[in-house]
């Protein structure tokens, strides 16, 4: 199994324990390797850690390394934290991924993830084949 299904199956088994959104959200994020609480903001800023290594994911979001789960889930970790917007800004002069990077892009889909989670849009039982269908390679029409 490739990192981005792992990703989207990791996503389906905490969807089915029925969290509120917004701690959903925060779990999520220890799959990159950010843990809840306090020192959260210390595994961002350190970058988390590749719990999921490989690859699987489509060639937009793609940067050629096995830390693109990691990178999806720690981004939604730090978004559900400080918004979508500082998130932006963060990836974009922090991170430098600008919006025309890979990284640049899979950061737009993780805080774009959690909009949708947060607003209704998408429900977390939804959440894992969101992530397949925007996300993974597999089974994609983009090669």
């Amino acid at each position: 199994m490739d990192a981005c299904a792992a990703l989207a199956e990791s996503i389906e088994r905490l969807a089915a324990r029925e969290h509120p959104n917004r701690r959903f959200l925060k779990e999520l994020g220890r799959i990159g390797g950010v843990r809840r609480g306090p020192l959260w903001i210390t595994d961002a800023g350190s970058g988390g850690s590749n719990r999921l290594r490989g690859r699987g994911f489509r060639r937009r979001v793609d940067d050629d390394t096995g830390g693109q789960a990691r990178h999806f889930a720690g981004t939604v970790a730090v978004t559900a934290r400080v918004g979508g917007r500082f998130s932006l800004w963060l990836t974009t002069h922090v991170l430098r991924d600008g919006p025309d990077t890979a990284d640049g892009r899979l950061s737009a889909e993780a805080i774009e993830f959690v909009r949708l989670i947060r607003s209704g849009e998408l429900a977390q039982a939804d959440a894992a084949d969101w992530v397949r269908r925007r996300l993974c390679h597999a089974g994609s029409l983009e090669a």
